[in-house]
């Protein structure tokens, strides 16, 4: 099947011909060969490009194994577009396969492949775009390795919308399905519960624990898989490396560190299984170097990895929901805001309240509270209080599957169905109490 994801293919449209080298990143099997050779590629046959102008080349595919030395990828790529007179299209997949594993584990080492890929920044006569699983890889070099020349476009596991368009379900089954098994776009194609749970977890063992395991060269790989599981399992919560390592150490015999922890962390985060939201003082303007948030980029991987234990619907709703923002484009931060009150004895007293997201772009931002049930007045009191303690102008959001139809309240806070954020994407700056 293949899924239509039109905000990626815009993108590439928008970038053609624009002299510099276009970056896909994103977790492995998110679909980002699926967007560059079919979606994107039909896209180009539709504008009358010759399909033999267009070179495509996998370097995951052990067919192409020479091609992954980056010499030999520069002698292919510039016999197959020889000509001059004519225009070129060049899609390289999974092109972390063309980095040696001295070059990735040296940070002093030249990577040879940047000096091939910079060199094709010089012709002219074609267009560029390559796909990486690695953050680590590519986009953390664009600024320094192409010299500005570069433009990443991350692209994540199918969002509940697409999913949603795609699937033929209900909201309801929709959303009970993708909260289960998440958005690898894949598990469409499948049709009972075995299948879907053993491909989600054949992902781990077979791609992502392995693809650490080589390119780093791991040597506690029992380590590795229990960090991912503490991870899966406290989704939400506030953790850094050393209260990681004492759970870990709390189920092992052998016993590690923080050290070690930081660094397969950083593996996690930069093949994309992961990512880290910061917590930010809203009245001070600081961030906190520690402790951090962390959440799953695809929530069908985080149950299958705990076996399908730990299924809390508001934990599930949060990731989805920062999973979400992440696919708009915001950066996210975990809020922090302190008030004043009395304790029992009179004394007045701060007290540090969270809000669950900070969604910031360019000079937007809303401030987002995730509340699966918002049934109950202690529990509607409990989520505005931090959203009241902000005393400036940008947009607070309570997000809830309790709500229905959406609706400003009259302290300003806008009350939002889970299914009108997901499913309409608007700009909530813009909203008045009669637009919603």
């Amino acid at each position: 099947m293949i899924i239509q994801r039109k905000r990626y293919v815009e993108k590439l449209i928008n970038k053609q011909w624009d002299g510099r080298i276009k970056i896909l990143t994103g977790i492995r099997r998110c679909g980002k060969s699926t967007i560059l050779f079919d979606l994107f590629l039909q896209h180009l046959l539709s504008q009358n490009v010759n399909r033999e102008d267009i070179i495509t080349l996998a370097l995951d595919d052990d067919q192409n194994e020479q091609f992954r030395d980056p010499g030999k990828l520069s002698e292919y790529v510039r016999a197959k577009c020889s000509d001059p007179r004519k225009k070129y299209y060049v899609f390289l997949d999974e092109i972390q396969f063309a980095i040696s594993k001295e070059e990735l584990r040296n940070p002093d080492q030249p990577v040879r492949l940047y000096s091939v890929l910079n060199g094709f920044l010089h012709m002219k006569n074609i267009d560029v775009y390559v796909t990486g699983s690695n953050s680590k890889l590519l986009s953390k070099d664009v600024l320094t390795q192409f010299r500005g020349r570069g433009d990443v476009i991350h692209i994540f596991p199918l969002s509940f919308a697409e999913y949603y368009a795609a699937s033929g379900r209900d909201k309801m089954d929709a959303y009970d399905e993708f909260a289960m098994y998440g958005g690898m776009p894949y598990l469409l194609n499948l049709q009972t519960d075995e299948d879907k749970y053993d491909y989600l977890d054949n992902l781990f063992e077979e791609i992502y624990f392995k693809d650490i395991e080589e390119r780093y060269a791991i040597q506690l790989p029992g380590v590795l898989r229990d960090l991912t599981s503490s991870l899966c399992s406290s989704i939400g919560s506030l953790t850094n490396a050393s209260k990681i390592a004492r759970t870990v150490n709390s189920s092992r015999s052998s016993k590690t560190d923080s050290e070690t922890i930081s660094q397969y962390l950083s593996y996690l985060m930069d093949s994309f299984l992961f990512s880290r939201a910061e917590r930010y003082d809203v009245k001070g303007k600081r961030y906190f170097d520690y402790p951090s948030k962390f959440y799953c980029t695809d929530i069908g991987l985080r149950n299958v990895r705990l076996g399908m234990r730990q299924m809390e619907p508001t934990h599930i709703m949060e990731n989805i929901l920062y999973n979400e923002l992440q696919i708009r484009g915001y950066a996210v931060d975990v809020g922090v805001v302190d008030v004043r009150e009395k304790d029992p004895s009179g004394e007045r007293t701060k007290k540090n309240l969270e809000i669950d997201f900070i969604a910031t772009k360019g000079r937007k931002k809303y401030y987002i509270q995730s509340a699966y049930n918002m049934d109950e007045e202690e529990k509607t009191r409990t989520e505005l209080r931090p959203l009241l303690a902000v005393n400036d102008s940008f947009r607070k959001i309570v997000v809830s599957r309790s709500y229905g139809k959406s609706w400003i309240d009259e302290q300003g806070i806008l009350r939002l169905g889970l299914f009108d954020f997901l499913l309409n994407e608007k700009d909530w700056i813009r909203v008045r109490s009669y637009d919603v």
